[in-house]
């Protein structure tokens, strides 16, 4: 018997997901592709490519990346995270920050032993 697993996300995130599932089925029927014909070239049944469509946040990643090749939209993943905004204010923040030089103590100081 197998059990079947949920994947639990945030709400923007399940939105945003079954909006890409509805832009894979629009890049789709623009190209004038049936189901079967994007299946047959990207090796998945017809339930997965479905759930592709329906931002189904069970299909693997690499699922969705192979619909996108089939529809010519590998590209687009090139811009996924491109330009982190938070991650580079961060960094730079960290930057700006002085750096200074350890204490010492005052026994590594004293040449009174010389």
């Amino acid at each position: 018997m197998t059990t079947k697993r949920t994947t639990s996300l945030y709400p923007a995130s399940t939105k945003e997901l079954k909006e890409l599932g509805q832009r894979l089925k629009y890049a789709r029927l623009r190209r004038r592709f049936s189901m079967e014909t994007v299946c047959a070239r990207a090796d998945i049944s017809r339930p997965t490519l479905y759930k592709v469509e329906n931002g189904d946040p069970s299909v693997a990643l690499g699922i969705y990346v192979q619909v996108l090749r089939v529809l010519g939209l590998t590209g687009d993943l090139a811009l996924v995270a491109k330009d982190d905004v938070l991650g580079r204010s961060l960094q730079d923040e960290a930057l700006l920050r002085r750096k200074r030089a350890p204490r010492q103590r005052k026994s590594d100081t004293d040449g009174a032993d010389d």
